[in-house]
């Protein structure tokens, strides 16, 4: 129960254990907003955070009065018990200010009211009072405020009932959701984004009927919004234990449309002689689950690695991961997104979706270009991953020679770990016999992958014979010829038809080049 260990001294005023405000900042803020002659209040995430025994280290406070100065005063305050400089980073366009204090973050603003026109996003901003500004909060669980007030310190100011709606795991609007969603439509997706982040195998928040029905109505309103807050929002969405909760109600609401298009067209199963496919959609959500999972017990484990190219780009850092991967849930949210273009009904074998992996491959710069998402090497990894993520399933099916483990490390690179928890995640199957048996072959590809890595280093391989060697050695200029003769040594060392040596990959060379009609100077 959230009012447990809370005193509750009538049925309008709820006061918190002395535990929520015993940082020592709470008292500093408290103490100079009397001085200064002004009222504060902590708000928001901090206050929802403690009744849900969360930890984080962001605090916002709220001032009836100047939010900036009030900084200044603090950051001045700490200077002088600290014996050192307190650095405030002023934002005027926002009217915030921001500090930090022993690891943690304090954002200070002015209580403020706000007016929206309805093609805009931009608000008409006026100074206003705690109760104002609690008004235009998005949710009632993000309403709640502590008093930092000497006379009723620690006090829950809760005007709409947010320690209740908590308490029942409720996500509803402060003022009617219709005013709330039109004022900014991306408070549509940040009540997706609660109720995904918040639930608990335990307790599910649920979105209130009112609200979702708002939702579906004032859909159109996203197309206001930039993508870059929208994709702000997915990626919150995409990094929490149950991704699919998120999605699954922005399909419900319409919101799926405008944000992601190609997903919703997974959606749909069809049937023909009698044969059906599985609901690509449910399993694209039941994949992004999966990589949930096994990334946060990989992560628990210090199983994966994260690699960042060195300053001189000859090689790699490799570090433990030590927090879930977004581009790897956006990888497993598009790994199979080019299976509507590449399904086909055969009478003998019923439904494919031959070659969907190179389809998605290509999609990929298209999704993240219209998203503004970057388009850099995150992009190429999650590409990447979408192209490879059929191959080291062909492998459970086939014999797994030394040829194809070698193949794939060369392809895959430093993301081998990642390709490999994702396609573990992409074992859906209701068949549990099935399920088993892949899973079992699967663990032998892995052993094989561990093998074949330990004994020729290839993942990070490169060619012992560069272009400009063959050129040297042969006295020619750029041509055709120079790129065949590095195909073929790259092909005879993945294919493990000669050592991966220098030596080897030069007398392979030399041979191969005597029928191209290359004469050796050198």
């Amino acid at each position: 129960m959230i009012f447990a260990g809370l005193n509750k001294e009538d049925e309008g005023m709820v006061t918190t254990t002395s535990q929520f405000l015993d940082n020592k900042i709470f008292n500093i803020v408290s103490e100079v907003a009397r001085e200064t002659g002004v009222r504060a209040f902590v708000i928001g995430g901090f206050v929802r955070d403690c009744f849900l025994g969360r930890k984080t280290n962001d605090i916002d406070i709220v001032v009836e009065g100047g939010g900036i100065a009030l900084a200044e005063a603090v950051a001045h305050k700490i200077s002088i018990m600290e014996k050192h400089h307190c650095n405030v980073s002023v934002f005027k366009n926002f009217g915030t200010a921001m500090l930090r204090y022993q690891g943690t973050e304090i954002e200070f603003v002015g209580a403020r009211k706000e007016s929206y026109h309805r093609d805009s996003r931009k608000p008409i901003v006026e100074d206003g009072t705690l109760e104002d500004d609690q008004k235009r909060r998005d949710f009632t669980i993000n309403a709640m405020a502590f008093s930092l007030q000497k006379e009723d310190f620690g006090t829950l100011v809760d005007p709409f009932g947010g320690i209740r709606d908590l308490d029942a795991g409720i996500i509803r609007t402060p003022l009617e959701p219709e005013t709330t969603y039109s004022d900014d439509p991306l408070r549509m997706l940040r009540a997706i984004r609660f109720a995904t982040k918040l639930s608990t195998p335990e307790k599910r928040f649920v979105i209130v009927p009112e609200s979702l029905a708002a939702m579906k109505k004032m859909k159109d309103r996203m197309s206001i919004l930039s993508k870059e807050r929208i994709v702000e929002e997915l990626n919150k969405i995409l990094v929490t234990t149950k991704p699919s909760i998120g999605f699954r109600l922005m399909e419900e609401t319409g919101l799926l449309s405008y944000v992601l298009p190609e997903l919703e067209h997974l959606k749909g199963v069809e049937t023909v002689e009698g044969k059906g496919h599985k609901d690509n959609f449910s399993h694209t959500l039941q994949v992004v689950d999966n990589v949930s999972l096994l990334e946060d017990e990989a992560i628990s484990a210090g199983r994966l690695h994260d690699y960042v190219v060195t300053e001189n780009g000859d090689g790699f850092v490799e570090s433990v991961r030590t927090s879930p991967c977004v581009w790897l849930r956006w990888a497993a949210l598009l790994h199979d997104i080019g299976k509507p273009k590449s399904k086909k009904f055969d009478p003998a074998a019923g439904w494919t979706f031959h070659g969907h992996e190179v389809i998605g491959y290509r999609m990929v710069p298209k999704i993240f270009q219209r998203l503004k998402l970057p388009l850099n090497e995150k992009m190429k990894y999650v590409q990447k991953l979408v192209g490879l993520h059929h191959r080291p399933v062909a492998l459970v099916d086939e014999e797994v020679t030394d040829s194809a483990v070698r193949r794939l490390l060369f392809d895959a690179g430093n993301e081998i770990e990642d390709l490999m928890l994702l396609c573990s995640a992409d074992i859906t199957s209701k068949n549990a016999a099935k399920v088993a048996r892949v899973k079992h072959n699967f663990e032998l590809v892995k052993e094989k992958l561990v093998e074949v890595e330990a004994k020729d280093a290839i993942r990070n391989w490169k060619n012992p014979i560069s272009g400009e060697y063959i050129m040297d050695v042969f006295g020619i200029s750029p041509c055709r010829v120079i790129g065949d003769l590095k195909e073929l040594v790259k092909n005879a060392i993945l294919d493990g038809e000669i050592e991966n040596t220098f030596e080897a990959a030069d007398k392979l060379m030399r041979e191969k080049a005597v029928g191209m009609g290359l004469t050796a100077v050198k």
